[in-house]
């Protein structure tokens, strides 16, 4: 079958650890169930995955991609759920110390089938395309956990998201708006602004740029550029969740702000098939669809992988089968 995998760890250059050409298929563990493919997104994960990242040599080659819709052989139309967690395990499968995403231990998505247990798939909403569904996985999940379970923001409130245009944030802003929210963002590029308040986000300001007001969540995924900034503009009481740290997470603890403001900081990754499946209800209700950047077939999967790594892409990157 035709994939897309790391073949080495590539710290400096993680494009040349990627392959894309025919691969055998791996035998399945019992009674996982087959997908095929029909459109499958990239990740961050991705990238860190070809640079070495949680995937050691005696794994590869692995087939890359967590996200992915498609069709199971009884010709159910599902969108696949990344999440792996152990078969002994009970509850939030994301806290299981031994849960796995698809193409860390076992084949991921950027290939014509894939193998996954089968309550890891969910049921396609009707009419929705195979693109639509498959963009929904890792960033709108984790942006799902991030804002109603971590956060628990409530209609009416201010919330700031660090960051404009990626995938994570575009989740972000679009359920946050939908949720009656008024976000507001942050970024470097007055024309990646634009395309976060035309999501819906009502405000947008530069990085570090003092806030109207302090808000009462701040979502993190950039890191140390804007720590200093997230913390000083939350009200008292408030909360920030951090879902990533791009820029590096070796920003200072502002323990002080911390306590004498009574702020909670959680973490937060990815989400549980349940929050999934109120996350494509929810998009269903809302007739939400998450913004594409651009849609490769998988045989110019390493064009895709190109535009990620470029940093320009706004909105998601897809390939189909």
């Amino acid at each position: 079958m035709l994939a897309a995998r790391a073949v080495r760890a590539a710290p400096d250059d993680p494009l040349s650890a990627l392959e894309v050409a025919d691969a055998p298929a791996a035998a399945p563990p019992g009674g996982w169930v087959r997908v095929r493919v029909r459109a499958a997104a990239l990740n961050r994960h991705d990238l860190w995955s070809l640079a070495g990242v949680g995937l050691p040599a005696e794994r590869l080659p692995m087939v890359l991609g967590c996200d992915a819709a498609g069709v199971t052989d009884d010709g159910t139309e599902v969108v696949v759920h990344a999440v792996v967690g152990d078969d002994d395990f009970r509850g939030d499968e994301t806290l299981d110390p031994r849960r796995t995403l698809l193409s860390e231990l076992h084949p991921g998505t950027l290939a014509e089938e894939v193998w996954v247990p089968r309550r890891n798939v969910l049921p396609v909403p009707a009419g929705w395309s195979g693109e639509r569904a498959a963009a929904l996985g890792t960033a709108w999940l984790t942006a799902y956990r991030m804002l109603f379970t971590q956060a628990r923001a409530v209609p009416g409130q201010t919330v700031l998201v660090q960051g404009a245009a990626g995938g994570v944030s575009n989740a972000l802003v679009a359920l946050g708006a939908a949720a009656g929210l008024r976000v507001w963002v942050t970024g470097r590029d007055p024309e990646r602004v634009a395309r976060a308040l035309a999501w819906g986000a009502a405000a947008g300001f530069a990085p570090g740029e003092r806030l109207p007001e302090r808000v009462d969540a701040v979502f993190e995924t950039v890191g140390k550029a804007t720590w200093k900034h997230s913390v000083q503009s939350l009200a008292p009481g408030g909360t920030v969740v951090v879902a990533g740290a791009t820029t590096g997470g070796d920003a200072p603890a502002m323990l002080e702000n911390v306590f004498f403001r009574q702020l909670r900081v959680l973490g937060s990754t990815m989400g549980t098939r349940e929050e999934f499946q109120r996350l494509l209800r929810f998009c269903e209700l809302a007739d939400l669809r998450p913004e594409v950047d651009s849609v490769h077939a998988l045989a110019d999967a390493r064009d895709a992988f190109a535009r990620l790594h470029s940093g320009r892409a706004v909105g998601k990157v897809l390939v189909t089968v």
